[in-house]
C-alpha cells in the first residue's frame, strides 16, 4: 500500500511538472506543434506516458497517439505547413465560383457586365459593393471585397489626362508655323512672350493645398469655408513668361479677367523688364491660348494690343 501511494504521488509531481511545461508553451506552439511536443513528451516517459501527459495537457489520448505517428513517419515529419496540403476552410471565391466574375462586373460594368449597374454611378467602396453582393446572393464581407479587389490588381486611382481625342490635320503645321515664328525673332534678337492668366484666387486667410512645418498640434488656422469676402474679392494673376530669356513676370489684378487687364499686364512687363533687356526693338511677339481674355475673337483684346503698338512703336504679333 505504501508503494502504491508513493507511485501515485511521483505521478502526481510528473503531472503538474508537464503541466508546467505546457503552460510556458502552449501560447507560442500551433495545433500542429503542440500535438508533437505533448508526443514527444510521452514518448520521453515511455509506457504510461500517453496517459500522463493527457491527463497533464487534457488533450485527447487519440492527438497524442496521431502525433507518435508524425514523429515516427519519416515523411509526415519533413512536411511544412501546419495542416496537410488543402486542409483548412475554403476561400470564398472557391466556393462561390461565380463570386470573381460579378465582383468585376460590378468595378467595371461598361467593359465587363451591364452598364445599367445600380453602382454604375454611385461610390464603388468595399462595403457599397459587399451590400450589392449580397443582394445578388453571394455571402462576402467588405474586408473579403478589399483582399478580391487586391488579388484582381484593382486599386484606387485618380482620372489620367491622357486622351487627346481627334487631332486637325494641320496640328503640327501649326505648332511648326509658331515655333519657326519664335525662333526667327529670337534670332535677331525681338523679345518673344507667352502670356496666361492662371486660376482666380480668393484674398483672405483661406485652405490652400500643400503643406509646411510647424509645432505639433498647431496648424495654421484658417477659414473654415471658402465663401468670397465681398470687401477684399478675387485676385488674378497673369503671367508673362519671356522665352529667349527665361524670365518671368506676374501681375496680380483685382478687376475681372479682362482683355484690358491683360494688355495692361503686358505693358507693365515691358516697362518693369522689357526695356532693361532689350535694345533698338522692331517687333514683340506674343503667343496666347484661344480663350479667356486674349481669346482670338475678343474685339477688346486687339484693340487694346493696338493701343500698346501705338504707344511703343514696335509691332505686335500673336501666334
Amino acid at each position: 500500500e505504501m508503494c502504491y501511494q508513493k507511485c501515485m504521488k511521483n505521478s502526481l509531481k510528473e503531472q503538474e511538472t508537464v503541466a508546467r511545461k505546457y503552460q510556458a508553451l502552449s501560447d507560442c506552439l500551433t495545433e500542429r506543434g503542440q500535438r508533437l511536443w505533448a508526443a514527444a513528451e510521452a514518448l520521453s516517459y515511455g509506457h504510461g506516458g500517453i496517459f500522463l501527459v493527457s491527463q497533464a495537457t487534457n488533450l485527447a489520448r487519440s492527438t497524442i497517439h496521431r502525433g507518435i505517428k508524425e514523429i515516427q513517419d519519416e515523411n509526415t515529419s519533413k512536411r511544412k505547413g501546419i495542416r496537410k496540403s488543402g486542409g483548412g476552410r475554403k476561400k470564398v471565391s472557391v466556393e462561390q465560383e461565380k463570386l470573381i466574375d460579378a465582383l468585376d462586373a460590378l468595378v467595371e460594368p461598361t467593359a465587363r457586365g451591364d452598364p445599367e449597374s445600380p453602382l454604375r454611378w454611385t461610390c464603388k467602396s468595399t462595403r457599397n459593393l459587399a451590400d450589392e453582393l449580397k443582394r445578388q446572393g453571394y455571402k462576402i464581407s467588405y474586408r473579403t471585397t478589399a483582399g478580391l479587389l487586391h488579388e484582381l490588381e484593382y486599386s484606387l486611382q485618380s482620372n489620367k489626362k491622357t486622351l487627346e481625342g481627334t487631332s486637325h490635320v494641320d496640328r503640327n503645321a501649326q505648332f511648326g508655323y509658331i515655333n519657326d515664328s519664335v525662333i526667327k525673332l529670337q534670332k535677331t534678337g525681338q523679345p518673344t512672350i507667352s502670356v496666361d492668366a492662371k486660376k482666380k484666387e480668393n484674398i483672405g486667410n483661406y485652405k490652400n493645398n500643400g503643406q509646411e512645418l510647424c509645432k505639433k498640434g498647431k496648424p495654421v488656422e484658417v477659414k473654415g469655408h471658402d465663401f468670397i469676402d465681398k470687401r477684399l474679392g478675387k485676385v488674378t494673376p497673369y503671367g508673362i513668361y519671356d522665352i529667349g530669356k527665361n524670365t518671368g513676370w506676374v501681375s496680380v489684378g483685382i478687376s475681372a479677367d479682362t482683355a484690358e487687364f491683360a494688355v495692361n499686364s503686358i505693358r507693365t512687363w515691358w516697362y518693369a523688364m522689357g526695356t532693361h533687356s532689350y535694345a533698338n526693338i522692331k517687333e514683340l511677339l506674343i503667343t496666347a491660348d484661344c480663350g479667356g481674355s486674349n481669346g482670338y475673337r475678343v474685339r477688346l483684346w486687339k484693340y487694346e494690343l493696338q493701343r500698346l503698338s501705338d504707344e511703343t512703336g514696335f509691332s505686335i504679333h500673336v501666334r
